[in-house]
């Protein structure tokens, strides 16, 4: 199996910047995460769903992998994102590779639903055009079967899974029969918004999760992971009733602010990433001054 030691830290997602004529701006990409790898995340994740990958192709989404690696610098492992049509999924797995990536997240395929023996053949397919490991993204249109992510998990490519669906029930069969399988594999709580459920996920076994928070606020991220390891309950409760709910709230007003809002915040502490691109939309003058306010609020909270 190849070796990916992930530190039980907060994972990092970073946004992909783009300039003012829609060009992937490479020394932003690089001081963005730079700059965040300094909070020190367990592993940052790049190009991948608050990435914008959806929105990348082949040509931006190699140089936004590298760009993500220099600013890395060898400080925390770098996965990048692959999925969508297999030929994309392909080609992203290599061209991650070559430039120098830990690992990757494979997302789910692209507009059509398989059957499950369909699922693990695309994964498998990704991890023969490769020798990067595997972290299955359980999500979407690719939503796995026990006896599926046992298949996945006993190829030596494939080490963990993240899982977008929610159900705990089904996340904790995923842990409980992975443990009975050689070698450890890695389990990732991957729901929007994720400092919302994670109390239940670690006490399912699942204790690393994604932070999209943590790419506008890493210190409002730390500081709730921070007091979730460290049991502070009431600590937890204070962020989450005042910063990460309303947060929600904002988020659910319009389809696609789990990435535009984060952006917007990455934009509001200084770094000019601009925008997101089509089908996503950019919040509102005046629901960017409610995220200034929350981002504020956290702030105050952790003072």
């Amino acid at each position: 199996m190849p070796e990916l030691t992930i530190p039980d830290r907060v994972l990092f997602f970073p946004v992909t910047a783009f300039d003012a004529a829609d060009r992937i701006d490479v020394d932003l990409v690089e001081q963005h995460v730079s700059e965040r790898v300094e909070h020190q995340p367990g592993a940052v994740f790049s190009a991948c769903g608050t990435g914008e990958f959806h929105a990348l192709s082949a040509a931006e989404y190699a140089v936004t992998v590298a760009a993500a690696v220099r600013g890395a610098a060898g400080r925390v492992p770098v996965l990048a994102g692959s999925g969508g049509p297999l030929g994309h999924a392909i080609d992203c797995a290599r061209s991650a590779q070559e430039a120098g990536a830990d690992g990757l997240l494979v997302m789910p395929p692209y507009l059509v639903q398989g059957p499950q023996a369909g699922l693990v053949a695309y994964v498998e397919r990704i991890a023969e055009a490769t020798e990067l490991p595997l972290i299955v993204y359980h999500r979407g249109a690719a939503q796995f079967t026990p006896a599926s992510i046992e298949t996945l998990l006993r190829n030596d490519r494939v080490i963990g899974v993240k899982d977008g669906v929610g159900d705990l029930a089904l996340a904790q069969r995923f842990v409980r029969d992975a443990a009975a399988l050689p070698g450890e594999s890695l389990f990732f709580n991957g729901l929007l918004t994720a400092e919302m459920t994670q109390a239940a996920y670690s006490a399912i076994g699942v204790p690393l999760y994604s932070s999209a928070v943590f790419a506008m606020a890493p210190d409002i991220s730390v500081a709730f992971f921070q007091a979730l390891r460290g049991g502070d309950t009431a600590k937890q409760h204070v962020l989450l009733d005042n910063f990460f709910a309303p947060l929600i709230e904002l988020r659910d007003e319009t389809p696609g602010f789990a990435v535009a809002l984060v952006k917007a915040g990455v934009r509001l502490g200084g770094l000019p990433v601009g925008g997101v691109r089509a089908p996503l939309v950019d919040p509102t003058a005046e629901q960017t001054d409610r995220l200034e306010r929350l981002l504020e609020t956290g702030r105050e909270l952790i003072a």
